[in-house]
């Protein structure tokens, strides 16, 4: 049985969402500009996507004081890694599959910032100690040759209110502690607040 309802081509999906405008096509880009430059260097948090072998894709946030990704004088981008827990699936996707794609967000900034290029991995001592962090320097690097970049539009995260400062009136249990606590069966809050105080811990001595 077919479903009527799927959208098949883009024929499909622009009678239902429109056609970009002339401007909006033109915003795309195959280098970074001025104002794109200073963007990633006052942006602590990029998310990275990544594709494997079977065409599945990753993603993955990267964050660190603001300037932390560098741009070299030809466009390229740097990308340092921290410690982590070493299942490495995108690099082990660049490795196979070198595209990926980046979203900036810097604090109060509505916009996004896109970009999609050419992933390779680098261990250069010398760049890696001059992206070092509380004395400890990067493990490795990501080199992002750049093919397009643009400005994402504010709203999404206009709808989702990211940036207000008012908080939810939830508890602030951490759901990552209390998936983990499952794997060992039922959580309790005891089990919960252990996972809770065993992340803490980690993060405390391990971020760099």
């Amino acid at each position: 049985m077919s479903d009527q309802t799927a959208i098949r081509t883009e024929d499909d999906l622009e009678r239902i969402i429109g056609a970009p405008s002339e401007f909006v096509r033109t915003k795309v880009i195959d280098a970074l500009d001025d104002v794109m430059r200073e963007f990633v260097a006052r942006s602590p948090l990029v998310f990275a996507s990544t594709i494997d072998e079977d065409g599945r894709v990753d993603v993955s946030p990267k964050g660190d004081p603001p300037g932390f990704v560098e741009v070299e004088d030809n466009g390229d981008l740097l990308i340092p890694e921290r410690p982590g827990n070493k299942l490495a699936f995108g690099f082990r996707n660049i490795l196979r599959n070198q595209q990926i794609g980046l979203i900036f967000l810097v604090p109060q900034q509505r916009e996004t910032l896109r970009v999609k290029g050419i992933a390779t991995l680098h261990h250069d001592a010398e760049v890696l100690d001059r992206m070092q962090v509380s004395g400890k320097s990067a493990l490795l690097y990501t080199r992002v040759q750049i093919e397009e970049c643009f400005y994402h539009c504010g709203k999404a995260l206009i709808r989702s209110k990211l940036w207000q400062s008012a908080g939810s009136g939830e508890a602030a249990e951490s759901l990552g502690a209390r998936s983990l606590a499952a794997l060992g069966g039922e959580p309790t809050a005891e089990s919960v607040v252990a996972m809770e105080d065993l992340l803490e811990q980690g993060y405390a001595d391990h971020l760099y």
